[in-house]
């Protein structure tokens, strides 16, 4: 947010100050109530703004430290696991201490001398983990190696938290805690403290999750989470739910003329009008068993499905009208997964599994004879052809790592694109051609040759002319979350998928 528009916010946000009360029952947003927390705290307040699903916090109090904490609370009551996460950023930083915090808070009681633990962005940049043992002990701290993080993200795993925080735009820093016992039901929520008693501060947080993540011994493609369809505006980061739905939606695409997205979901295809935020059924005739790698051609008039045939080994192509009908199978056998159109329609590229290796192949959009293009030992998936039809993008793990590559269209002269740091999935081009939007999982999470559902991935984009990639959102998800061309038509949002368990 610009620094004027910040200003403004402030001003007004002085004024509810003097209107609101300081203990609300009043739900905000996600959130149950607000309080100031301490004893004689001055006053402070909590405001959700649905237009931009932003909420502004402003809070006085002495600090969150020793052994009491005085600070303004915005909290609701959760019990087991959960992931928090935000962009947090103060209204002015030249504000009255360079200690004002904030940040995300667990706590087991609303009293001030509760065991806690926070993960704050103080206003000298210092980042870190803060926890309270037990009500009334001596608050702790551990230091992450950045400063001035606006992602701040706190997890909760059994007693174990973990902090997630960054630079908008950059990788996340670690640090964790074991062994914190505050109970199955605590409050969580966003929290504003002045380091100041006489002072209130301000602090804005903007794309506020709270994700329920998937339970222990949760068993892949039998036992799935909720959905939300977010649209996200790459140049900000600015992020948006446009749906949520307790059940598995996966890989949004984004229609030519910009009025729809279509998904899939328990095997069949959905269109989402994003005027009237509504999803209905596409006819896809006797072929339901339909899954993530769905394409539409560059005109848009046709989709493209894989869809699971046992008999014929696995996922099978079809094409059919993007206003629905009789799809017509492509591929004999499987598994083959779509992944692309050619830019005149004429031809498919996908991902196919012959002779116990994937590899990429083309093959008439009407039907007909498929042709190698990689032969390399390893995975390869995701192709898909630049809009001028020059080459095509795909990811491979032939160096061991996992990796974006592109090839001419021909299949010559192929190359990887990124460096190894994250195993890279699915790139997908902007329909201006300039930009490369992809799904990065962590290391440490996944082997270098899957891509599962519900984890820790960064969706990162980089210029198609070379260069460092960069974070452009932090997502619960994984697979279903971007695997297909989701882009708007203007190459200024993506569609895609997280997850969270709806109750």
């Amino acid at each position: 947010m610009k620094a004027s528009n910040l200003c403004k916010l402030f001003f007004f946000f002085l004024f509810l100050i003097l209107v609101t009360p300081a203990f609300s029952q009043q739900k905000l947003g996600i959130f149950d109530g607000s309080a100031d927390i301490g004893t004689n705290v001055k006053r402070g307040s909590a405001t959700f703004i649905p237009q931009n699903e932003q909420y502004i916090v402003s809070g006085a109090g002495y600090n969150i430290w020793f052994d009491h904490d005085e600070f303004h609370y915005l909290y609701k009551k959760m019990k087991g696991d959960f992931i928090l996460y935000t962009r947090a950023d103060f209204v002015g930083w030249n504000g009255v201490d360079p200690h004002r915090k904030v940040g995300w808070m667990v706590r087991k009681t609303l009293d001030g001398k509760s065991a806690q633990i926070n993960a704050v962005e103080h206003g000298d940049g210092l980042t870190s983990l803060q926890f309270r043992r037990t009500d009334g002990a001596t608050t702790e701290e551990v230091k992450t190696k950045i400063t001035h993080a606006n992602i701040i993200q706190l997890e909760r795993k059994g007693n174990t938290y973990t902090l997630r925080a960054a630079k908008f735009g950059e990788p996340f820093v670690t640090e964790q805690l074991a062994d914190l016992d505050l109970g199955d039901e605590v409050y969580v929520g966003l929290f504003v403290g002045s380091h100041n008693a006489d002072v209130v501060e301000t602090g804005v947080f903007s794309d506020v999750r709270i994700s329920v993540p998937a339970h222990e011994g949760l068993v892949p493609y039998k036992e799935y989470l909720g959905s939300n369809i977010e649209l996200l505006d790459v140049q900000s980061g600015k992020r948006e739910i446009v749906y949520t739905s307790p059940k598995s939606l996966q890989a949004p695409n984004w229609t030519p003329d910009g009025k729809n997205l279509i998904y899939n979901s328990d095997g069949l295809m959905y269109r989402f009008d994003l005027a009237n935020r509504k999803p209905s059924v596409l006819n896809t005739g006797d072929v339901k068993n339909n899954n993530n790698d769905h394409v539409l051609s560059f005109d848009g008039k046709m989709l493209g499905l894989s869809s699971g045939v046992q008999q014929l080994g696995g996922s099978i192509i079809y094409t059919v009208p993007v206003t629905g009908g009789v799809p017509k199978q492509i591929t004999p056998k499987g598994p083959s997964y779509l992944h692309g159109w050619s830019v005149d329609g004429k031809n498919l590229v996908f991902t196919g599994q012959r002779n116990n290796e994937f590899d990429i192949y083309i093959v008439p959009s009407s039907g007909g004879k498929e042709t190698k293009l990689t032969t390399a030992t390893g995975l390869d998936d995701g192709p898909e052809f630049t809009p001028d039809g020059k080459y095509i993008y795909f990811n491979s793990n032939r160096t061991g790592t996992m990796q974006i590559w592109r090839m001419k269209a021909d299949g010559s002269d192929q190359e990887a694109v990124t460096n190894g740091d994250f195993h890279d999935w699915f790139p997908h081009i902007s329909p201006d051609g300039k930009w490369i939007a992809f799904v990065s999982f962590l290391k440490e999470e996944v082997p270098a040759g899957d891509h599962p559902f519900y984890k820790h991935v960064y969706l990162r984009l980089m210029p198609i002319a070379g260069g460092t990639p960069k974070v452009i959102t932090y997502v619960y998800g994984g697979q279903g979350t971007m695997n297909t061309p989701s882009w708007s038509p203007d190459s200024k949002r993506i569609a895609f998928i997280s997850n969270t368990t709806i109750k």
